[in-house]
């Protein structure tokens, strides 16, 4: 029997205005204990790149970019079964308290899901999104989804724009 996995908390200020969410953190990035770490994931460098700063390199450096830029991230799942790192293989999901990071920081106007799977469990066990706020799925940073980067990042440059400081 695989074992359940546990996300991190929320990384959030109180006045976020955009919240990224992903699905569950891969074995990597549960391994150095912060979102994203997998060296071929282009998130990093990609939230670099948008905000016009230097790649951030240790897990307090990615946490403060995001938090000077008002910029909210976790993951739709609280919890969940996953052998490996594979979206397609996540089960029995138990979502996060979204009604809670939406009361902590009632400015977000946004959320951009980081894949397809993050969006579609979202809308299945999440339900409906604040009044005023707005949804977009973006294309996975993940190596596994093989868009270029150069056409990742233009969308996801489009779907930030005008929600961070």
């Amino acid at each position: 029997m695989d074992e359940r996995i546990v996300s991190f908390e929320p990384v959030a200020r109180a006045d976020a205005r955009l919240l990224i969410l992903g699905t569950m953190p891969s074995v990597e990035s549960m391994r150095q204990g912060f979102y994203y770490a997998h060296p071929r994931n282009a998130f990093w460098p990609m939230m670099a790149e948008v905000l016009g700063e230097e790649r951030p390199e240790s897990v307090e450096e990615k946490r403060q970019l995001l938090i000077r830029h008002a910029i909210a991230l976790w993951d739709v799942a609280h919890s969940c079964v996953r052998p490996g790192s594979l979206d397609s293989d996540i089960r029995d999901v138990c979502p996060n308290d979204f009604a809670m990071l939406f009361a902590r920081c009632p400015g977000i106007r946004k959320i951009l899901f980081n894949g397809a799977t993050a969006q579609t469990l979202f809308v299945r066990k999440c339900g409906a999104l604040p009044e005023g706020c707005i949804a977009e799925r973006m294309p996975s940073t993940s190596p596994a989804y093989t868009l270029r980067y150069e056409r990742k990042l233009a969308a996801w440059r489009d779907g930030m724009e005008g929600y961070y400081v």
